[in-house]
């Protein structure tokens, strides 16, 4: 199952992308963003160097004014092949030239940029060298939700994104765990998401008996055994957007305190995305959830956010958390993953992708979330 090819970005998609993001820009008092290779890049105008190197590229885009692409000369052609080039002036320099003194022709000499988190230091600090008035801030803050909406083709991706992760867990879930190494499951996850249509894996969670107290466990060499409660969690990039889920299993038959922390969990997963609706505070989503699992007087071993935003990247804003007030919109797209952690003994984690709908949310993932028991 891979799936049809979705509609490709077009041209005019990607320059309404930096038209959007240069208003923001302004709105936020900003005198432009300036880009780096990146998801942003990506995101912004469909181009991904060949590869990164230390030879500046760069996007600027500022309100009012033709978005530029400064590009080393070797990778121009690249760069002219991207589906968003024609809504953007492509600036080439070669090497044994100062590109920050291009670039800095391109900025106003004592404005307050936006920088993607992906700029290397090394460029920060050379524009600096030659704009010595200018100031900086990061993407992430000075434009949080710049990519948090979906329109109606990144949620076709997303969605399709979640169905091949539910494919390959219940490709998984038919394997044996028994006897095997956490890392041979893992491969075995990595393989199924190619499978369905992944380009792209980055995480394969799998965390058996005590490993599953640990959130971000790597999965190792450790023996899966009868009895173990396992953590899966996995996702990666298909046609360029993220897939995110966790499911717990267990191997054989689990204990009566091992199938109520897991009930505890799916009923905290309910309540944090019946929470979801237009208008209701990031942080709602995670109060809901987190009052289930305080309330049965689990709360201190539920130790992160309950939810992370998720489009070319598999984390990104909004984040879930107690102190976001920032509002739902329609068109967002974030985890809902509470969890419970006993240092030493199991742990449990119930994922779905959400996304913010007219009227209430809807989950992009949608396989067993009860106790489901592995050989």
């Amino acid at each position: 199952m891979t799936g049809t090819a979705p509609v490709p970005f077009t041209a005019d998609d990607y320059k309404a992308r930096m038209d959007r993001a240069a208003r923001q820009a302004a709105d936020a008092g900003l005198a432009g963003l300036l880009v780096a290779p990146g998801p942003d890049l990506v995101w912004l105008t469909g181009y991904a160097p060949p590869a990164v190197t230390e030879r500046l590229t760069l996007l600027v885009l500022a309100a009012g004014r033709e978005p530029v692409l400064v590009v080393p000369t070797l990778e121009a052609p690249d760069a002219e092949k991207a589906t968003g080039a024609p809504a953007l002036a492509l600036r080439d320099w070669t090497d044994g030239k100062d590109p920050y003194a291009l670039a800095a022709t391109l900025l106003d000499d004592r404005g307050r940029f936006g920088v993607s988190d992906n700029a290397w230091a090394l460029h920060l600090l050379g524009l600096q060298q030659v704009l010595p008035d200018t100031s900086y801030v990061s993407l992430t803050e000075a434009l949080p939700m710049l990519r948090a909406v979906k329109d109606a083709a990144e949620l076709e991706r997303l969605a399709a994104a979640g169905a091949a992760a539910d494919a390959a867990f219940e490709e998984i879930r038919n394997v044996r765990f028994s006897g095997r190494r956490e890392s041979e499951v893992a491969a075995d996850l990595a393989a199924l998401l190619r499978r369905f249509g992944h380009s792209q894996v980055d995480f394969t969670i799998v965390a058996s008996g005590p490993n599953g107290a640990d959130p971000h466990h790597e999965a190792g060499d450790r023996r899966i055994e009868r009895g173990d409660m396992v953590v899966l969690d996995f996702g990666g990039l298909r046609d360029g957007y993220g897939s995110d889920t966790s499911r717990t299993v267990h191997v054989g038959e689990p204990t009566e305190e091992e199938r109520r922390v897991h009930d505890l969990v799916r009923e905290a997963q309910e309540a944090g995305f019946r929470a979801v609706r237009p208008g209701a505070a990031c942080q709602d989503v995670d109060r809901a959830a987190r009052a289930v699992i305080a309330d049965a007087g689990y709360g201190d071993h539920f130790i992160h956010r309950t939810g992370h935003g998720i489009g070319v990247t598999t984390h990104e804003p909004p984040y879930m958390i107690e102190g976001e007030e920032r509002p739902l919109v329609p068109g967002m797209c974030f985890s809902v993953e509470p969890g419970v952690y006993l240092p030493g003994r199991f742990g449990v984690r119930i994922e779905d992708i959400v996304t913010v709908t007219e009227d209430g949310g809807r989950r992009l993932n949608d396989t067993e979330r009860g106790m489901v028991m592995v050989d």
